[in-house]
């Protein structure tokens, strides 16, 4: 009898049925409605730059995070904060850009990881963790790495714990042609495997590459599982710890502020402009929402999500 009144009162809940997991939660239209209100030109301090910070940080609010207008010397990061149950000290990080070039929409860099991020920290809120959940909407990226490199100068003075940070840096962005993925010499020089995957798929850009420091490669082992059961292409790029320091072309995103303060990150991307013709809207050419693989892009935040629901309870 006990159990059928659970039952009836849980019925909503589905009574004897396993609770969804994180990755399933991932809901496209709500994702492609936030791609859809970002993508506008929002270079820093201009009106659209304002709405979407408002939008970061009146998101994050009404999903129970405990939001900052984190405000330094040129711009203004939004960061949200859930506090761990059993490990508080230990956070977990999901960010992406949330300014574009002048003059550009930015539908692919970086609304899609803007969108991305919003809809992460939905998924993450809907049930309590061990450790502490961060999400941010990073300023400034395109002036050089200045909003999140600001953020982690005061994390490592503070002395805080991040044990992974996830980055969304261009995902909505993909080509199934032959030859529509270009590689950089440089790099498949230092990563022939990698190079090799590219090159054994004709070169078409259909996966995301995702880039990672050696302290991230356990974080990594559980993306690449996620993906399987995703079913999203992943092309993996691990550094040592020399390397992340040296190589350029792997530092254009707001991982590298974290490599450099020796906490474990990774960037997953489309690759940007070796696959998207439209990056940085060139010669008048818009970074447009019609040019975007929702399907693509959402596979993406789904593998994130999985990853940090992961991290989150390890």
């Amino acid at each position: 009898m006990r159990s059928l009144y659970l039952c009836a009162v849980g019925a909503v809940l589905g009574c004897g049925q396993p609770a969804s997991s994180p990755v399933e939660l991932v809901d496209r239209a709500a994702y492609e409605a936030d791609v859809t209100t970002i993508a506008a030109p929002r270079s820093p301090r201009t009106p659209h730059w304002q709405t979407v910070q408002d939008l970061c940080a009146d998101r994050f609010a009404a999903l129970g995070f405990e939001v900052e207008r984190h405000t330094y010397s040129t711009g203004v990061n939004v960061i949200g904060v859930r506090m761990g149950k059993t490990k508080p000290a230990e956070r977990v990080v999901i960010s992406a850009h949330y300014d574009s070039v002048t003059s550009c929409a930015g539908a692919d860099d970086n609304a899609t990881g803007v969108a991305g991020t919003l809809e992460a920290a939905r998924v993450l809120s809907l049930q309590p963790h061990d450790r502490t959940l961060v999400v941010a909407c990073w300023d400034e990226e395109e002036r050089g790495l200045i909003g999140s490199s600001a953020y982690v100068a005061r994390a490592k003075a503070a002395g805080d714990s991040i044990v992974l940070a996830l980055v969304f840096e261009m995902i909505g962005y993909r080509s199934s042609a032959p030859m529509s993925q270009r590689t950089d010499p440089q790099l498949e020089a230092v990563f022939p495997d990698a190079a090799a995957q590219i090159a054994a798929n004709d070169y078409r850009g259909d996966f995301a590459l995702v880039v990672n420091d050696e302290t991230a490669n356990a974080a990594v082992a559980d993306l690449q599982a996620v993906a399987t059961d995703v079913g999203l292409p992943i092309v993996n790029i691990s550094l040592l710890a020399p390397l992340k320091r040296s190589l350029d072309s792997l530092r254009r995103s707001d991982h590298a502020p974290f490599w450099d303060a020796e906490y474990p990150a990774l960037f997953v991307t489309d690759t940007a402009e070796y696959r998207n013709p439209h990056y940085h809207c060139p010669r008048g050419i818009s970074d447009a929402i019609a040019d975007l693989d929702f399907e693509f892009a959402v596979a993406n935040v789904r593998v994130i999500v999985g990853t940090a629901a992961k991290a989150l309870d390890r």
